[in-house]
């Protein structure tokens, strides 16, 4: 999903440790390795990891299971993103673990807004072609 992309592109490098990254959060939010009080972290979905260019930070998008409480969820893996970093460093072998980030995705609702305004355009449409006919 190309949906948070900002100003410029992304190196091959960069969409390559992003990549790797995703892969193993969601491997470790799955198998609830991170420990995280207060969360079930097997309700996570991590749709995108962006790296920044010298790799060492990582904005990591995600979104709970059904988008309810995206916030609140949000809130609790920036609080404790150092027991997910310390687990995320036992399946990493790079240079720099990166820093993480936790970011709300919210691409899903913008989908969801556009596919409804579609609908209500297609339907006036539909509309004006019998008012016509």
């Amino acid at each position: 999903m190309n949906n948070h992309s900002a100003k410029g592109s992304y190196s091959q490098r960069q969409l390559r440790v992003g990549e790797l990254v995703k892969q193993n959060l969601g491997q470790l939010f799955i198998r609830n390795e991170a420990k995280i009080p207060q969360l079930n972290s097997k309700l996570i979905t991590v749709t995108e990891v962006r790296m920044t260019p010298d790799l060492k930070t990582a904005r990591v998008y995600v979104i709970p299971l059904g988008g309810v409480e995206i916030s609140e969820t949000v809130k609790i893996l920036t609080e404790y993103s150092h027991l997910v970093r310390k687990a995320l460093s036992k399946r990493l072998d790079i240079k720099f673990l990166p820093k993480l980030t936790f970011v709300e995705d919210n691409s899903f609702e913008y989908a969801e807004k556009i596919e409804r305004l579609i609908k209500k355009n297609k339907q006036e449409n539909d509309k004006e072609k019998k008012r016509y006919n």
